[in-house]
């Protein structure tokens, strides 16, 4: 989970004679969508797409005292604003990042759910129906969760964010999973044997964190594949992700539970797991974090990477000098994790969910949208939204949904996910 709140002041949806535009303050229209097939201008940026050069800033007129740094400050680069930098969202930081996005990259607005944050976490892409399933914040105090309710399932038609993005439609449905059994409070997702696993956190003392095994596919029959440590009940689970060399699941327990008070004081330190659904076998992989969170592996399966929330501490507010960073391993022929690493520290809020793409860069989702890093940990560009995202994941070739809590995002660019199972 991610607490720092951004706000996507000045955004506006509007529906002009059947077309979709999604205006900030003026700017000129970031998805107005038309017929015409525009083709990138070799040497220049694409269409939505702007060049921030890192050296600009290297050295600053002014730079604020820590007093004034609260954790959730956008960093706005010289010469730009906040309307100048949503209206061109692809910022291109590398010239790397120019292949990462492709020469007509796009971002689409294609649902709003006002003040419920139903657009949060485990976001996962259901090939098979080519749709993308997600979950609602559990810990936000506008969802109205915490011991009175779990976090709802969802899921949208990619066929459906397609249409919106061309104009052909104003949004996607929301469709909501009635799950048989109820997955509580799910908080991480991840694709594995044709199914989904959720991780959840588990609600009040007697309701345990626990790894769910969901059926995509009506009447979503449910089962429960883990929901102890040797007898010891998990923190809160919250990320979960397949290694596509041993295709074991690994999964971060943290105690984000007790810091939003939807579950009691942890018996276990924050760590990272490995599960072996068929013989049965938890095994730590890695401990000494602050805030294990986000979980992802290279494509080839060699390196793992966990982002630690450290900075954000639920009721105890929020702690600069904490972790917001993203480590790396080297993963062992036997599955075991060694030689970590600091692979990037985020500059807006903390990296939450993490995945990597086909060439193995790593995308992070942070206090103003997705940042890109390469395989080295160098920040290549941003998908920039201008308020936080949690999490996202690709949906195939060329495609991405983003949750930033209140709205969703669909996302055309070059790079692709990769399939763990394949």
């Amino acid at each position: 989970m991610l607490y720092a709140g951004f706000g996507l002041a000045g955004l506006v949806v509007v529906a002009i004679a059947g077309k979709k535009y999604l205006s900030t303050m003026g700017q000129p229209s970031l998805n107005q969508v038309d017929t015409l097939q525009r083709r990138h201008v070799p040497g220049e940026p694409p269409r939505f797409a702007q060049i921030i050069r890192p050296k600009d800033f290297a050295v600053l007129d002014t730079v604020k005292p820590g007093s004034e740094f609260d954790g959730k400050s956008l960093f706005i680069p010289p010469g730009t604003n906040q309307e100048s930098l949503r209206a061109k969202p692809f910022h291109i930081y590398d010239d790397s990042f120019h292949d990462i996005i492709g020469p007509d990259p796009t971002l689409t607005l294609i649902a709003d759910s006002g003040r419920d944050p139903l657009f949060h976490e485990a976001t996962v892409w259901n090939k098979a129906r080519d749709e993308v399933w997600f979950v609602q914040n559990a810990g936000d105090k506008a969802a109205g969760t915490g011991l009175r309710k779990s976090a709802v399932v969802q899921k949208v038609l990619l066929s459906q964010a397609a249409a919106v993005q061309k104009g052909e439609r104003n949004s996607t449905e929301v469709t909501v999973i009635d799950s048989n059994v109820t997955v509580v409070n799910p908080n991480g997702a991840t694709i594995y044997r044709d199914r989904i696993i959720f991780a959840g956190e588990g609600q009040g003392a007697n309701v345990p964190p626990a790894l769910y095994m969901l059926d995509p596919n009506e009447p979503y029959d449910t089962t429960i594949i883990l929901n102890n440590f040797f007898g010891r009940q998990f923190n809160s689970l919250n990320d979960i992700s397949v290694n596509p060399r041993n295709k074991e699941l690994y999964f971060t327990d943290v105690t984000y539970g007790w810091l939003q008070a939807f579950r009691p004081a942890p018996v276990l330190p924050n760590q990272v797991y490995r599960f072996n659904l068929d013989t049965g076998a938890v095994q730590v992989v890695a401990d000494g974090m602050n805030m294990p969170n986000g979980l992802t592996f290279s494509p080839d399966g060699q390196h793992a990477y966990v982002s630690d929330t450290g900075i954000l501490s639920g009721f105890w507010g929020v702690n600069y000098t904490h972790p917001a960073t993203i480590y790396r391993w080297d993963v062992q022929d036997d599955g075991s994790w060694d030689n970590r690493k600091v692979f990037a520290y985020t500059h807006v809020g903390s990296a939450d969910g993490i995945h990597t793409d086909s060439q193995g860069n790593l995308y992070a989702g942070v206090g103003d949208g997705v940042h890109v890093f390469n395989p080295a940990g160098i920040l290549v560009g941003k998908i920039y939204l201008g308020e936080t995202s949690a999490n996202f994941n690709f949906a195939g070739q060329g495609r991405m949904v983003i949750c930033a809590e209140t709205h969703l995002y669909y996302v055309t660019l070059g790079a692709s996910g990769w399939d763990p199972e394949a």
